[in-house]
């Protein structure tokens, strides 16, 4: 399985999210720039947190018009699998490829430390291998993560099980609606969470939880391309 790590001017999250892969699953990964024009050989596609374009205009908003997210949506479309992290999931509501969008934490102060996440939807190529209703611990490092969205669209999102993480009950950091921390695309392969999965792939950053994000992924992989493998 071969991984890409997109990096925008600005990226500040891309050396984690590929030491992460590298630790937790083992598998090829590459930092692709992001005027990159091909992104066909990759299985999965990291758009990783940071300050893309220095959040100029609105977070995500311009790097929606950088060249390498032409080749987001064709994969997107071709099945593959997509994980947007903090500023990646405001670039994939910025790029349409996800709905809703982020607004700016409620108390107007930057939230950096643990947070507590439900997995609501463990049914997504990024979550098989946690439990339905499983809490699990995974920081949060953000000023702009309010996820927002009307009430027609939260409905969608809940008829097509698309809410995959919430913040428990009583610690939504930042206000989001319903404590929404993460959703999908209707299709299950385009995740979005503000919550940085890649800083809890050990116990020395104070919780392991995040790895199960990447085992997840390489195990819905093999099982898609079983016939492959096995052959």
């Amino acid at each position: 399985m071969k991984f890409a790590v997109l990096v925008f001017p600005g990226s500040n999250c891309d050396i984690d999210c590929y030491k992460a892969v590298e630790q937790t699953v083992g598998q090829s990964v590459d930092y692709v720039w992001h005027t990159s024009t091909d992104l066909s050989a990759y299985d999965c596609i990291i758009v990783p947190g940071g300050f893309s374009y220095g959040d100029y205009l609105r977070c995500g908003s311009i790097a929606n018009f950088a060249p390498v997210m032409n080749e987001v949506h064709k994969a997107a479309v071709a099945g593959k699998y997509i994980l947007g992290i903090c500023n990646g999931f405001q670039i994939l509501t910025e790029s349409r490829l996800l709905p809703g969008a982020l607004l700016r934490n409620n108390g107007m102060k930057f939230r950096c430390h643990q947070a507590l996440l439900e997995v609501v939807n463990n049914e997504t190529p990024f979550t098989n291998q946690y439990a339905q209703g499983e809490v699990i611990d995974i920081p949060i490092a953000h000023g702009e993560g309010s996820y927002y969205c009307d009430e027609a669209t939260l409905e969608e999102l809940k008829a097509n099980n698309q809410i995959v993480f919430r913040y428990v009950a009583g610690a939504n950091p930042n206000g989001s609606v319903e404590d929404i921390a993460g959703i999908s695309n209707k299709a299950g392969n385009v995740v979005g969470m503000m919550p940085h999965p890649e800083r809890a792939v050990s116990s020395l950053l104070g919780s392991e939880d995040g790895k199960r994000m990447f085992t997840s992924i390489l195990n819905a992989w093999r099982e898609q391309h079983g016939a492959a493998i096995n052959g």
